[in-house]
């Protein structure tokens, strides 16, 4: 793969490729998540994901369309034939994968622990606590209803004390009426941002999502050439090393801690 001509492409909003018989790769994504998917400051396509997809044009020889989709309509867009791969942070489950084909995982997102930060103090727990220590705290969780910050401690017999909506969430451990409340990377680390001297951030991953390209369900030509692609990632000079030096700073202003690699590791 050239390197670094794919670099240099990962500036622009389309790759112009050599090959334009079979027409462009129609990749869908929802724009609305930086620093993954988003828009500049004159609405073209930016971040992460768009960057993979123009490098994924380079490597098959095809000019990229990205669709701007909203993210609950991605799978539909798929099986109607309205775009021909979805990298978009998608996390591969089992009900996604009985109606879309997964590429091999790229990215992990992890879930992770805001604390209070006097319970934490308390019971000897610091940012690189293991989750069998915050298991074992005797901490009081709280949890929005049907979503992973509740579902979690209840798949380990855990009582979560109900939220109607996140902001009421972070209070509540913010205030102590519950000790520890576990979300994706963002929601916790602006939650902690906020209030700093009330919580703490545990690192730990109480789970990791894979994240993979979608192509639609019998596509297997499309799927394993995204599976090539992602075969070279971790090649010297390659995406995890380019998208490393572009955005890792962007990354650790958000999370304060990592950068890309925080994404890349599964643990």
């Amino acid at each position: 793969m050239d390197t670094e001509n794919i670099s240099k492409r990962l500036t622009s909003v389309f790759v112009l490729a050599s090959c334009e018989a079979e027409g462009p790769l129609r990749v869908a994504m929802d724009l609305r998540y930086p620093p993954f998917e988003t828009v500049d400051d004159l609405n073209n396509p930016e971040g992460i994901s768009v960057d993979i997809a123009l490098a994924f044009g380079e490597f098959i020889g095809r000019e990229v369309e990205i669709v701007n989709t909203a993210f609950g309509s991605i799978i539909p867009a798929l099986q109607a034939g309205e775009v021909d791969i979805a990298i978009a942070s998608m996390s591969i489950t089992e009900a996604r994968d009985e109606v879309v084909d997964f590429s091999n995982p790229y990215f992990y997102f992890k879930i992770i622990t805001l604390v209070n930060k006097d319970f934490a103090a308390a019971n000897d727990l610091n940012e690189d606590s293991s989750i069998e220590d915050l298991r074992n705290s005797g901490g009081s969780f709280t949890g929005i209803a049907n979503q992973v910050s509740a579902s979690i401690p209840a798949s380990y017999d855990i009582s979560v004390l109900e939220a109607a909506d996140l902001a009421t969430a972070v209070e509540n451990v913010v205030q102590g009426t519950a000790d520890i409340l576990l979300m994706s990377a963002n929601p916790v680390v602006q939650a902690y941002a906020a209030n700093p001297d009330e919580t703490m951030v545990v690192w730990s991953p109480w789970v990791s999502s894979p994240i993979g390209m979608a192509v639609n369900e019998g596509n297997a030509e499309l799927q394993a050439l995204a599976n090539d692609f992602i075969a070279t990632f971790t090649e010297p000079g390659g995406i995890y090393e380019t998208l490393s030096a572009k955005y890792d700073n962007t990354i650790k202003t958000t999370l304060g801690r990592f950068g890309l690699e925080f994404y890349i590791n599964e643990n």
